[in-house]
């Protein structure tokens, strides 16, 4: 691969998902465009490259969801979990008690692992949630790991990482050597195709938006414009959730951390302080989260 078909694909990533690579990232190019090329019968990157460039728009897919990260696992990080159930949902009830209704956008859904975690927390709530409507959207840039997630059938490697047993044995059924999500759980989750470098508003307002472990790839201005877009989606009074490494400090004042809640940001919009909620979920079952 020459410096100028690097230069070019850095470039098509970036405009087109909002990659960010580093000039010493040619290793990872070529370990994961490589079977591409072969596989449509290329001698190379550089003749991929030209393909690209005369028009083939085909290749730019495929070369867009090989460079695209899709690690995750069940409660992965586990604390933004805990915040979830511990801190959202009680606001949530308390601020939606008129409307009774929920909507989650997990913006980086991957295979499923984390918006069928968040349906669990929510069905471990028990009775807390009689009687509301509860949507969750996962959205993902690649059909192959949207498709994985529609199915919810995981591998006994899947399912045992982070997964505490108590909640597969409850919420899956072995299929040979495989698990499937349970269809109640599968039906809580929709599922849609979304480039975060796209508009919004197409995808409607949200009280919840987890949007974890995908913005460490992206430049500083893309970023700040991905919060400015977020925030307008959000409740005036709804929740960010990031991932452990990822902060909108210093890219936008639209969210605000909420104190001793790490990772966990409230909308910018918010009037007034919230009141504490009045609703416990103390006595609702407590998820035995595992280590992620």
């Amino acid at each position: 691969m020459t410096p100028p078909d690097y230069e070019y694909l850095r470039k098509l990533l970036k405009d087109h998902s909002g990659l960010d690579l580093s000039a010493d990232k040619q290793y990872l190019i070529e370990s994961r465009l490589l079977p591409i090329a072969r596989k449509a019968g290329l001698s190379g990157i550089s003749d991929l490259v030209q393909k690209m460039k005369s028009g083939a728009s085909h290749f730019i897919a495929e070369v867009v969801e090989a460079m695209t990260t899709n690690e995750t696992f069940f409660f992965r990080d586990k604390v933004p979990f805990e915040h979830f159930r511990d801190a959202i949902v009680p606001a949530i009830l308390q601020a939606r008690a008129t409307r009774k209704s929920i909507r989650i956008w997990c913006a980086a859904g991957s295979t499923g692992q984390e918006p069928y975690s968040l349906a669990m927390c929510l069905k471990e709530m028990g009775t807390a949630l009689s009687g509301w409507r509860v949507e969750i959207l996962a959205t993902d840039l690649s059909q192959d790991v949207l498709e994985k997630s529609r199915a919810g059938i995981y591998s006994q490697f899947e399912v045992q990482r982070g997964l505490p047993i108590q909640l597969l044995v409850k919420y899956f059924k072995q299929i040979g050597e495989l698990w499937q999500i349970n269809p109640e759980l599968r039906a809580m989750v929709q599922h849609r195709s979304f480039n975060l470098l796209h508009d919004f508003s197409q995808l409607g307002s949200f009280d919840v938006i987890f949007c974890r472990n995908v913005l460490i790839y992206f430049d500083q201005e893309t970023k700040a414009n991905v919060f400015s877009r977020l925030a307008r989606i959000v409740e005036p009074d709804g929740f960010l959730v990031l991932g452990a490494a990822e902060t909108v400090v210093g890219l936008t004042e639209a969210f605000k951390p909420v104190a001793d809640r790490r990772s966990l940001y409230r909308s910018g919009q918010m009037r007034a302080p919230q009141a504490r909620p009045a609703i416990s979920l103390m006595a609702a079952p407590r998820l035995a989260m595992a280590g992620g």
